[in-house]
C-alpha cells in the first residue's frame, strides 16, 4: 500500500501530454504565424536596404537631401491617413491641445526633418553601408537619454544595467571603429595628377568622411531624443499611424519652408534630374515605407519591441551587400570587425532590456499579491 500514492501521482500527472485537434492547430498556426512575421521583418530591412542603396547614386548626381524629404514625407502621409482614419478615429482627442500641437511640431522636427535630411546628407559622404549601421547606435543612446531624464531604470548594482552600458560602449566603439577603418573609396578615373593635387584630393575626401560621419552620428543623437518624446506622446495619444500621418505632414511642410529659405527656391536642386525621376523614386519609395511601418506596427503590436529590434541589423548587412554588388562599394576586414561589435553591443543592450523587463513585472505582480493577500486578511479590533 505504501506505493499507491505514487502511482496515483504519476498517472496524475503524466510526462507528456496528448495535444487535443484545436490546441494542435492554435501551436501550427503559432508557428506559422512566427515564421511569417520573422520573413516581414527581414523583407522591411531588405527593403530598407535597397532603397539607399538606390538613392545613393541620385544623390550623388546633385539631388537636395531637402527636396527629396519633403516629396517623401507628404507622399508618407498621403498614403497613410487613410488607415489612420479608418483603424484610429476612435482614438482622437476631443480638441486638439496646445502641448499636444507643440509635441508634434517637434516630432516633426526632428524625425522627419533633422533625422532624414542629416541621413541623406552623411550618407552622401560617406556610403550606405555605415548610414544604415549607424542608427544601430539608437538603443544605447535611448538609454543614456531616458536614464537621464528619469524616464529609465539605472541602478549600478543591478548586473543588467551593467549589462546595458557595456552594450553601449561596445555599440559606440563598433560604429567608431567602421568609420575610421573604412576609409574613403579612391576616385575613379585613370587621370594621373601632380603629388602635391593626390595630397589634397585625399585630404578633402577624408573631411569629408569625417563630416559625413558628424552627420550620422548627429541624426542618431536626433532619432534616439524623438523616439523618447515619441514614447511620452503615445501615453496619451496612443495611435500611431495618425501620429506618423501628422509628423509627416509637418515635416514635409517644414522642410520645403527650410529650404526655400536655404536655397531660394524649392526644387531638386540640379537640373541633371528630372522631376519625373525624382517623383517615381520617391511614390516607390513612399509606398514601400508606409507598406513597411504598417507591417512593423503590426508586428510590434504581436511579439513586442524587442523582437523587431533584433531584425534591425539585417539592414546593414544588405546594404553592404547590396553596395559591393550594384555600386562596385569595398568593404574593408576593420569595418566589417568594427560592424560585428556594433551588433554585439546592440543584442547585448536588448537582452538586458528584455531581462531587466520581466523581472520589474515579477516583483511587480508579486507585490500586487502580496497587496491582495493583505487585503483580505480579517481586520483585527
Amino acid at each position: 500500500m505504501a506505493g499507491a500514492p505514487a502511482a496515483t501521482d504519476a498517472a496524475a500527472v503524466p510526462l507528456l501530454l496528448p495535444l487535443d485537434d484545436d490546441d494542435a492547430a492554435a501551436a501550427g498556426r503559432g508557428c506559422w504565424e512566427d515564421g511569417a512575421i520573422s520573413l516581414g521583418l527581414v523583407g522591411v530591412q531588405l527593403a530598407g536596404a535597397a532603397y539607399m542603396v538606390v538613392v545613393t547614386p541620385v544623390l550623388a548626381l546633385g539631388l537636395d537631401p531637402l527636396f527629396l524629404v519633403a516629396i517623401g514625407s507628404l507622399c508618407t502621409a498621403v498614403l497613410t491617413i487613410p488607415f489612420a482614419v479608418k483603424l484610429e478615429r476612435k482614438k482622437w482627442p476631443s480638441e486638439l491641445t496646445c502641448r499636444l500641437l507643440f509635441q508634434f511640431v517637434v516630432l516633426a522636427l526632428g524625425g522627419v526633418t533633422g533625422f532624414q535630411a542629416l541621413l541623406l546628407h552623411g550618407m552622401k559622404m560617406t556610403s550606405p553601408a555605415i548610414a544604415s549601421a549607424m542608427p544601430n547606435l539608437a538603443p544605447g543612446f535611448i538609454f543614456i537619454i531616458s536614464g537621464c531624464l528619469g524616464f529609465e531604470r539605472v541602478d549600478l548594482k543591478c548586473r543588467y544595467t551593467r549589462v546595458k552600458i557595456l552594450g553601449t560602449v561596445v555599440c559606440l566603439g563598433g560604429a567608431i571603429a567602421m568609420s575610421v577603418l573604412q576609409s574613403p573609396d579612391a576616385p575613379s578615373g585613370h587621370v594621373l595628377l601632380p603629388r602635391s593635387a593626390e595630397r589634397e584630393r585625399a585630404a578633402a575626401a577624408a573631411a569629408s568622411w569625417v563630416a559625413g560621419c558628424l552627420f550620422l552620428l548627429g541624426a542618431v543623437l536626433v532619432l534616439s531624443g524623438t523616439i523618447v518624446m515619441q514614447a511620452a506622446t503615445m501615453l496619451h495619444f496612443p495611435a500611431p499611424f495618425t501620429l506618423c500621418a501628422v509628423t509627416s505632414l509637418i515635416g514635409a511642410a517644414l522642410t520645403a519652408a527650410f529650404q526655400v529659405a536655404t536655397a531660394g527656391r524649392f526644387s531638386p536642386g540640379t537640373p541633371q534630374i528630372s522631376l519625373q525621376i525624382v517623383l517615381s523614386l520617391v511614390l516607390v519609395g513612399g509606398v514601400v515605407s508606409s507598406a513597411c511601418i504598417m507591417f512593423q506596427t503590426w508586428a510590434l503590436e504581436k511579439k513586442g519591441p524587442v523582437m523587431v529590434s533584433m531584425f534591425s541589423p539585417t539592414q546593414t548587412v544588405g546594404t553592404a551587400v547590396f553596395s559591393v554588388l550594384f555600386l562596385g562599394r569595398v568593404m574593408h576586414l576593420g569595418s566589417i570587425l568594427g560592424m560585428v561589435f556594433l551588433f554585439s553591443g546592440l543584442y547585448a543592450v536588448l537582452w538586458a532590456k528584455k531581462k531587466e523587463g520581466q523581472v520589474l513585472a515579477a516583483k511587480r505582480k508579486e507585490m500586487d499579491r502580496a497587496v491582495n493577500s493583505d487585503m483580505e486578511k480579517p481586520l483585527l479590533f
